[in-house]
């Protein structure tokens, strides 16, 4: 087993700061090759503190907060503008990027990308929903309407 901290949110794991122990090829194959998680030593252990720090002042700060922007986004229609062939096919994928930016466009509250869940790549024209993780107990379901640019 190695003794990882976490850097980003690994669904299924933890949240950034989090020290965690998971099997050796998952950490050695996945987690430190795609910067998700730093090998743990003691001097590592100072980092715990500033990553968790960074994350309280990006965090929403109270579950009543988190809801009223829950129910704020989900009032709201998203567009995404992107180039598709006539039968509808994109050329490429809709990111959470292009999600995150579109929401911030929209004039609604600004959302980190890594916080957007797609259940399954968006590659054509059409009406997806698409979860977004506010609080670890909250979460709002946004319609993105997707449109040939």
């Amino acid at each position: 087993m190695a003794k990882l901290i976490l850097t980003h949110e690994v669904t299924g794991l933890g949240e950034p700061g989090d020290v965690v122990e998971v099997k050796d090829g998952y950490a050695r194959n996945y987690l430190v090759p795609r910067h998700l998680a730093t090998p743990w030593s003691k001097g590592a252990e100072s980092q715990v503190s500033a990553i968790r720090k960074a994350r309280k002042a990006r965090e929403i700060a109270s579950l009543d907060d988190a809801k009223a922007i829950r129910d704020s986004l989900q009032s709201k229609s998203v567009v995404v503008e992107s180039k598709a062939g006539e039968s509808g096919r994109l050329f490429g994928a809709v990111t959470t990027a292009d999600i995150a930016a579109a929401v911030a466009q929209s004039g609604g509250q600004s959302v980190d990308k890594r916080k957007i869940e797609i259940g399954q790549p968006i590659k054509s024209v059409g009406e997806y929903t698409v979860s977004i993780r506010l609080h670890p107990e909250v979460s709002a379901n946004i319609a993105v309407k997707v449109v040939s640019a």
